[in-house]
């Protein structure tokens, strides 16, 4: 797991989420602000994010709602707009996640430098997006035929609201995920963005491949950072750092410090 010091600069690292609000061709767009009041927010979470102290950050259309499974043209160029206009003012390492699209991530990624994405790369699922199929042969091919082989692929295998096919215990599929894809990360999820995952799901995982790092992928707050970087090898952190820790509000710069203060501590105090 070298390369997780070398991609983040830290050990247990924070992945800060940067939500871009809805964008052109999304139901929820704000056509009166239009693509500068998108540009101006992500620009102000994003500084709340750094000055706050994470440690790299990970711009996604999470606002595009509901989600493609096949992410549309006009999404991709107005995430690379946005990432293109902050690109001088980005002081840590950043990914991207295209919502649900692992091919359109790896070609956001290659536009932008990303030096990671995360999505739902292997298996099959069923949930609220309907049957959800994936090829991550495709998809690291995808990476390599764009020069991409250093991109870094963080594989979610247990997403938000939807269930694996097939009925295989977690560490089953996690052990398998690794012998197959070859995934640099798995990530670990709760039902919904901001809900905590099941800390056994989670323990079982990491004991099930000790030797691929292991991210928390939802729910972590300041009050549970610690347990969860007790068996995480980091973590990918988006609502708590809200205004109110409210899944649909701007960056608190106060709550980035003080949940960065525990993960501070949690390391100062590693063994």
């Amino acid at each position: 797991m070298d390369w997780m010091k070398e991609t983040f600069g830290s050990v247990k690292p924070i992945v800060a989420m940067c939500h871009l609000r809805a964008l052109p061709g999304d139901p929820y767009f704000d056509r009166e602000g239009g693509m500068d009041r998108v540009v101006t927010l992500a620009r102000q979470d994003l500084n709340n994010l750094q000055d706050g102290g994470v440690d790299a950050v990970m711009f996604s259309n999470e606002f595009s709602m509901p989600y493609l499974l096949k992410v549309k043209t006009e999404t991709i160029a107005a995430m690379a707009r946005i990432i293109g206009e902050l690109m001088s003012e980005i002081k840590v390492p950043f990914g991207v996640n295209a919502l649900w699209d692992p091919i359109a991530s790896v070609d956001l990624a290659a536009a932008t430098g990303a030096r990671f994405i995360r999505e739902i790369i292997s298996g099959a699922y069923a949930g609220d997006f309907g049957v959800w199929n994936t090829s991550s042969g495709e998809t690291v091919r995808h990476k390599i035929e764009l020069g991409r082989g250093d991109l870094k692929l963080l594989y979610n295998i247990v997403p938000e609201a939807a269930v694996y096919l097939g009925g295989r215990d977690v560490a089953d599929i996690a052990k398998s995920t690794v012998f197959n894809c070859r995934p640099d990360a798995i990530c670990v999820s709760g039902l919904t963005a901001g809900a905590q995952p099941d800390a056994q799901v989670l323990g079982k995982v990491k004991a099930a491949v000790p030797e691929t790092a292991v991210f928390c992928n939802t729910g972590c707050r300041a009050d549970n950072i610690a347990q969860q970087l007790s068996v995480a090898d980091g973590a990918v952190v988006g609502t708590t750092f809200k205004v109110d820790g409210v899944f649909d509000n701007l960056v608190d710069k106060a709550r980035v410090r003080a949940f960065m203060d525990e993960v501070k501590h949690f390391r100062a105090n590693m063994a």
